[in-house]
């Protein structure tokens, strides 16, 4: 699960990474009244007003600017509100900005990278960090991989002093720095622990210059991003409550409310698949042979009829999709279930595009009989003998 910036740093607030003043606010003159209210609170002359999507690259998109007075905040809300906002992570289409966030501006001496990922492979989180922050880490990684430093997290006792002090030194701080660095990578590193974050970045972190209160400068937090784990959001309902409907593409909400994992894609074959490797060799499959799968759709080992009925429902309500690929092998998510639930969704929903099935597994032959029968009221369906029999039947439908 996915949450906003502005959620993102009330979190590193409630876990003690210090992070500048911050107001959100959903209108231009609700903007302009947080630049005020920054100004005579926190002596901000500098604002910066950023769109609050689950989407990163928002700078590139247009959706991150600077500003100094509430008239300017004000401008620059009415912009970023006003069209879809369209970065590389979305779509040509852009998403709807429905939130802003208004932040105190800082100067910054030195940009940091700073996260936290699991590690699948050593089956454990990892502190990622970078003297090149305010960049992708992805390039850093493709282009600069001396410059990523890794230190691995013991899930009981955290991440210890003296790893995160040694990560500090490596970055380069000095002095107080170093304790403020090393507090934060900490800190970070429980709230992730606490929470069963999957991924938690700050970047940038930043140090300011140095001032009378601060001479060594302030090592801050200006940016967050958090991934939450979707298995273990059953322990947090604080952060269930976080989650915000108008960043969920419909049909995946209506799926997952029928327990259903469904992602949608570009393609115009949609899948119906058990377990999510044989999701993935279907996929595969459908490219292999020429088309593009229109969706990732995952039914489970004990989807209903009612569920699996849905499925077909949310798949062939994507204008995209010009066929549909069935692919079961059937264990705890029986065949004749799948059967029934095709039967029940050419009456309830009609099938007016190919349909090509395969099943194998527990109850296949009755499966079997009930598509037999149900055939003079499904003309779109036929039946494939193995996966890549259905893969060619399907293909060449669309093609």
């Amino acid at each position: 699960m996915n949450i906003h910036e502005y959620q993102a740093r009330d979190l590193l607030e409630k876990f003690n990474v210090p992070v500048p003043a911050g107001i959100v606010v959903d209108s231009p003159d609700q903007a302009a009244k947080a630049f005020d209210d920054l100004a005579n609170n926190h002596g901000s002359t500098l604002a910066v007003v950023k769109a609050q999507v689950h989407a990163g690259g928002r700078g590139k998109g247009g959706g991150v600017k600077l500003v100094r007075s509430a008239d300017e905040a004000k401008a620059a809300a009415q912009a970023i509100l006003s069209k879809p906002l369209i970065t590389p992570q979305t779509t040509a289409e852009g998403v709807t900005v429905h939130k802003l966030l208004v932040a105190a501006g800082v100067d910054i001496q030195k940009e940091y990278y700073l996260g936290i990922a699991t590690d699948r492979a050593a089956g454990n989180l990892t502190l990622i960090a970078s003297t090149e922050g305010g960049v992708e880490i992805e390039k850093v990684a493709a282009e600069t991989p001396e410059k990523i430093l890794r230190e691995p997290i013991d899930p009981t006792a955290g991440l210890l002093g003296y790893q995160a002090r040694k990560v500090a030194f490596l970055l380069g701080f000095k002095g107080k720095q170093v304790g403020q660095a090393a507090k934060i990578m900490t800190n970070l590193v429980k709230l992730c622990l606490a929470t069963d974050a999957s991924l938690a970045e700050i970047n940038p972190l930043i140090l300011t210059p140095p001032d009378a209160d601060n001479p060594d400068g302030r090592v801050l937090a200006i940016d967050a991003k958090i991934n939450f784990d979707d298995s273990a959001l059953f322990r947090h309902p604080d952060i269930q409550g976080l989650a915000d409907p108008n960043e969920e593409e419909a049909d995946e909400a209506r799926a997952n409310s029928f327990g259903l994992t469904y992602i949608k894609l570009d393609g115009n074959i949609g899948c119906l698949v058990n377990g999510a490797g044989l999701a993935m060799a279907t996929m595969d499959i459908i490219k292999l042979h020429g088309q593009e799968p229109a969706n990732f759709l995952d039914v489970g080992g004990s989807a209903s009829e009612e569920a699996v009925t849905e499925a077909f429902r949310i798949i062939l309500a994507d204008d995209k999709v010009k066929g549909v690929l069935v692919n079961i092998f059937g264990g705890i998510a029986k065949c004749d279930t799948i059967a029934n639930a095709i039967v029940t969704a050419a009456k309830e929903v009609g099938f007016t595009v190919p349909l090509v099935v395969r099943l194998e597994g527990t109850n296949v032959e009755p499966a079997r009989k009930i598509l037999q029968a149900a055939q003079a009221d499904i003309p779109t369906m036929t039946v494939g003998s193995d996966l890549t029999d259905a893969a060619k039947k399907i293909t060449a439908a669309v093609a």
